[in-house]
């Protein structure tokens, strides 16, 4: 009687992968979202409020969590 217990994995090898993406533009977003402080603080800058950080930092952020789930939900394929 021979036992061949390999460990099987929860997800197939596509799923880590489209899940590191999803983190990688998670990533992203929330570098894109940093900075734009200013040094002093009775000066007021402008640049906390530009359309990268206010619109496409957030919408990746966003992206990503979709792609994460997706690479969660996604059916490993059968063989």
């Amino acid at each position: 009687m021979e036992n061949n217990n390999k460990p099987e994995f929860l997800f197939d090898k596509v799923n880590y992968k489209i899940l590191l993406v999803g983190l990688a533009v998670i990533a992203l977003g929330f570098i894109l979202m940093s900075g734009g402080g200013s040094d002093n603080p009775n000066v007021f800058n402008e640049d906390i409020f530009n359309f990268r950080r206010i619109r496409l930092a957030p919408t990746l952020v966003l992206i990503g969590f979709g792609i994460t789930v997706y690479s969660i939900l996604k059916n490993p394929s059968k063989k």
